[in-house]
């Protein structure tokens, strides 16, 4: 497994090469593994995708809010008609641009995967919305054995100050929809912070342009049999410029993926396979040393 744990369990627990060190438990990481928290290392190498269309205002925050051991970050430029791809640089000079053949969200997702180095994947918001930090949570989940981590806003302590009251009732309408459909238990299916590891790009398959694609890629997911960790996560309301997000159109196109999903041509290449039995895992995929573990169910 891709997880280093501080010493926190009983000592014959413990793998030869924990030390205590200046009076404080500490390990020793191994060759190849790199802290990411006072209580986890991993190995794996970490790509961030963020799709930016017009978003220069709000790159300072957005970039300065991920975390120093994120290997890649790769900006995923819209044709934007700003500074964005200048900023972007100017704050990272080793921010990798690309730019998207199509337009929309999906289309930008599918480039920036295509351009992916990294062992797991994580996509987050470039108008601020989502925090950074909350990256450790995503990963943590993943070294703990989940394949894809989805974000939610309405799971234990995740929350929103930017959902509107319409798109709230939308949201919760098509995660019914979806969770009846496909024997789920999601509480949020339309939200953009997401991780999961490389290797799985194929069973999720994106193929869709627009806001859709969270939905697409959460239904590829249970269909394909994986391992899924909702990982609560607070939205914040945009920083600058206005949501490209249009309730009604895309809505529309969400409900029309989810049928297609179920009912449509592709169902024979990305038939379900055999849903694997609800495992629990702590919050942040680690021990919890002590604390209760917040306990989750893959699905």
């Amino acid at each position: 497994m891709n997880l280093f744990q501080l010493p926190g369990s009983p000592a014959a627990e413990q793998p030869e090469w924990a030390a205590t060190a200046g009076g404080r438990a500490c390990g020793v990481v191994l060759p190849g593994y790199r802290p990411v928290s006072a209580s986890l290392a991993i190995a794996p190498s970490v790509s961030v995708v963020i799709p930016a269309l017009n978003e220069a205002a709000n790159l300072p925050h957005v970039l300065g809010s991920l975390p120093e051991w994120a290997d890649e970050i790769v900006l995923v430029d819209g044709h934007s008609t700003d500074d964005t791809v200048a900023v972007a640089r100017r704050l990272r000079p080793d921010i990798r641009v690309v730019t998207q053949r199509g337009t929309g969200k999906g289309d930008a997702l599918l480039s920036g995967f295509a351009a992916c180095s990294g062992d797991i994947i994580v996509t987050i918001d470039c108008d601020g919305s989502t925090d950074g930090r909350e990256i450790i949570r995503f990963v943590s989940a993943l070294v703990a054995g989940a394949d894809f981590a989805k974000g939610s806003r309405f799971a234990s302590d995740g929350g929103s100050d930017d959902i509107t009251v319409g798109r709230r009732c939308g949201n919760w309408l098509l995660s019914t929809l979806v969770n009846r459909m496909f024997g789920t238990r999601y509480t949020d299916l339309c939200y953009g912070y997401n991780a999961f590891w490389a290797e799985h790009l194929r069973a999720l398959a994106p193929d869709c342009p627009g806001f859709e694609v969270e939905t697409l890629m959460n239904i590829r997911a249970a269909k394909a049999g994986l391992r899924i960790q909702e990982i609560p996560s607070f939205e914040r309301s945009r920083m600058h410029g206005s949501s490209k997000l249009r309730v009604i159109g895309d809505g529309w196109r969400i409900l029309k993926v989810i049928f297609r999903e179920k009912f449509g041509c592709d169902q024979k290449e990305h038939s379900a396979r055999p849903v694997p039995e609800s495992i629990t895992i702590p919050l942040l995929g680690v021990a919890a040393f002590g604390a209760a573990e917040a306990e989750q169910d893959f699905r």
